[in-house]
């Protein structure tokens, strides 16, 4: 199962997250999140990174300007509101997220299912079955995940990845080694 360790806020949580084992690293960008750092911050977290550490922007703006600074990022992939237009060609994969709210995203890489937005809310299981089930695309999971629930997630949806942000976190935007380290050690372990 593919880790993503989101709203990473400083260097050394982006390399604890990458020790203990994620594939990939978020960063909330040109957002109203607490979690959201200034795009020169991004940039020094994904500097830090290895190559082959996904490195992911996360934002909900609505503005094509902050987009197009962000795609200055080169980031590994994009995760943005479903109605941001991308343009064609940037390299760059795009997430679009599905919360309940909006249909299911088409023309994408990823969907992420997040109805929490690093709130800590947990994920309703019945919507998230509907979305894996028509989704043409891998599904990533997000929403109120912790060590305690992540397990039963993985076991009970067929998901390409789960994205945690608040359930590995000492305080907001602060990650917690032990919790990230629990976290992806049990996303790690063969299916019963």
């Amino acid at each position: 199962m593919r880790v993503k360790i989101c709203g990473i806020t400083t260097v050394r949580d982006a390399l604890i997250a990458e020790e203990e084992g994620a594939d990939a690293i978020g960063i909330v960008v040109c957002s109203d999140s607490k979690r959201s750092v200034p795009v020169s911050r991004a940039r020094a977290i994904f500097a830090a990174l290895r190559p082959n550490t996904e490195k992911i922007c996360v934002t909900n703006t609505q503005s094509q300007s902050d987009l197009e600074l962000i795609l200055s990022l080169k980031p590994t992939a994009i995760q943005i509101p479903q109605n941001l237009k991308v343009p064609a060609g940037v390299g760059t994969k795009v997430y679009r997220v599905a919360s309940g709210e909006t249909g299911i995203p088409e023309k994408c890489d990823a969907v992420v299912i997040d109805q929490s937005c690093g709130r800590g809310i947990v994920y309703d299981r019945s919507y998230a079955e509907k979305v894996v089930e028509k989704s043409a695309v891998p599904v990533i999971l997000a929403g109120g995940l912790t060590p305690d629930n992540v397990g039963d997630a993985i076991r009970d949806l067929r998901l390409y990845a789960v994205d945690v942000s608040s359930g590995v976190e000492k305080s907001k935007g602060i990650k917690d080694r032990k919790k990230m380290r629990e976290f992806i050690e049990i996303c790690r372990r063969p299916a019963v």
